[in-house]
């Protein structure tokens, strides 16, 4: 059998990888011939995947709802490591900001676009039923999310107007983060303390949001895009991209929770609370949270209208509409 010259080069190149690492590249080539061929199914890890639902109820829909959220966290992860290679620029430059802010919105567009499977996708009343199985669990719990906030603006943008006014601009991250606009999202309704949600949650993950918050206080999306020359921060197409995942990120999404809120929770004389017992009327629309990454890119009036045209539009014009 003949050896082609490629062939020759790559043995030439890898006993050069091989001997830079002090390591036998014969002993190598021994284990591959025993190596089993790699499959799709082993490579996703397909079969531990199919085994990773597990209902609490035996109501059908409940599967639906474990895989749809299951798929928003893996969307999470991909735009992580998106805003993970932003950060970690040590040039930064406009045309490698813009390449992941592409990724970042187009992730977005398509959980905001999958959305349809949460609203009109199960059966109210086996949800309303199933739900009460899994108290306190909530979506507000997705650590992931929270993560992508932090990575994507200052802390301080994140502290509603109401108490970012009366700062004095000495406070501490952790200062600050004690008063993110999330926690107030999950406050009981009629005792007013923190729901047992938050405290879980905050259990769980503050510390180690607090560190990443920190971590990325000098390079976090927003301060990467004011290191380049005001030239490359007026480039039209990376202004827009920016913007998109400021609409993407703290309208649309939201907005697609506040939309399966009303097919779900809403009724015209009572209103069923969340389940972690939180004020989803309050917390999930964008006009009351006016979240906003780069306030720099938007005007007075557009962020003074954060979000309500959208809103009201939904609630006046689709409740009726999805109770059909």
């Amino acid at each position: 059998m003949e050896i082609a010259p490629e062939t020759f080069e790559h043995i030439r190149k890898l006993s050069e990888k091989y001997s830079n690492m002090g390591q036998d590249m014969n002993s190598y080539l021994e284990g591959l011939l025993h190596t089993e061929y790699l499959t799709y199914w082993d490579y996703i890890h397909l079969d531990t995947l199919m085994t990773l639902q597990n209902p609490r109820t035996h109501f059908p829909d409940e599967q639906i709802f474990i895989m749809y959220h299951q798929i928003t966290e893996l969307y999470f992860r991909l735009i992580l490591l998106e805003l993970d290679q932003i950060s970690a620029l040590k040039e930064v430059s406009k045309d490698a900001i813009l390449k992941h802010l592409k990724r970042v919105t187009g992730y977005y567009k398509n959980l905001t676009n999958s959305f349809d499977v949460m609203v009109n996708g199960m059966d109210p009343q086996q949800f309303l039923t199933f739900r009460m199985a899994l108290l306190p669990a909530s979506g507000f719990q997705s650590a992931q999310y929270r993560m992508i906030e932090m990575m994507c603006t200052d802390m301080l943008l994140m502290v509603p107007e109401v108490h970012r006014n009366t700062f004095t601009g000495n406070e501490s991250i952790a200062e600050m983060y004690a008063h993110i606009y999330w926690k107030y999202g999950n406050i009981e309704l009629k005792s007013g303390k923190k729901t047992l949600t938050l405290t879980m949650f905050e259990d769980k993950y503050d510390k180690r949001l607090l560190e990443l918050i920190q971590a990325h206080s000098e390079n976090n999306v927003r301060r990467q895009y004011h290191k380049l020359s005001l030239e490359d921060q007026s480039d039209t197409a990376l202004r827009e991209h920016l913007r998109q995942l400021d609409l993407q990120a703290n309208v649309f999404w939201p907005l697609s929770h506040y939309k399966s809120a009303v097919r779900y929770l809403q009724r015209d004389l009572e209103d069923i609370k969340a389940t972690g017992g939180t004020n989803w009327q309050k917390y999930l629309p964008p006009r009351f949270q006016r979240v906003i990454f780069f306030p720099e890119l938007w005007s007075a009036h557009e962020q003074e209208e954060w979000g309500k045209g959208w809103v009201l539009e939904l609630f006046n014009t689709q409740v009726e509409q999805f109770w059909k």
